[in-house]
């Protein structure tokens, strides 16, 4: 009887993540690659919860954001992208070096409540938010694999900056690139 206990434990969990996932606008394809759930319990979770819930939540369509110009667009966007990613890895969303952990690199339910959590908090810390969950967990994925995106360090002040893997230019924060110029 106990496997069977765990088993239905397991299972709430990932459900209870859907469901914040939902909350937060978050695609089918994630729901999916981040809980394990199909994409039918998703879409039945989605319409018994959508008639329960406080607010209307949308349902985004198509392809998750996967373009990494998004975070360097504007001044803001890229403070914003720095605090995210400060909260990522103060959250344990993603590991101290990049690629470091390929296990850690890939979505789990455990990873994604860490992630809940981190967005929630910067969703406090900033109301007007410019950067969504969708392009949160994009970023999260992306630091944590290494790949193209990757925490470092202002060459000037020493702040934490989020740059491209492999930059072009001297990685400066954006007030040390103002006072520069």
């Amino acid at each position: 009887m106990r496997i069977s206990e765990d088993r239905y434990r397991r299972e709430r969990v990932s459900l209870q993540l859907a469901l914040r996932f939902l909350e937060h606008e978050a695609r089918t394809q994630t729901i999916r690659r981040w809980t394990g759930l199909s994409d039918d319990r998703i879409r039945k979770l989605y319409r018994s919860y959508a008639t329960h819930a406080p607010r209307y939540v949308r349902r985004h369509r198509g392809k998750s954001p996967h373009q990494v110009a998004y975070f360097g667009r504007s001044a803001r966007i890229q403070q914003e992208t720095v605090w995210l990613a400060s909260l990522l890895s103060l959250f344990g969303v993603i590991p101290p070096e990049p690629g470091q952990d390929e296990g850690l690199a890939l979505p789990s339910v455990a990873r994604g409540e860490l992630l809940c959590q981190a967005f929630e908090l910067y969703r406090e810390l900033i109301p007007a938010a410019q950067i969504s969950f969708e392009h949160a967990v994009f970023l999260a994925t992306t630091l944590a694999r290494g790949e193209q995106l990757r925490v470092g360090r202002c060459v000037d002040c020493g702040s934490l900056i989020v740059t491209e893997k492999f930059p072009i230019r001297d990685r400066r924060c954006h007030p040390c690139t103002i006072s520069t110029a």
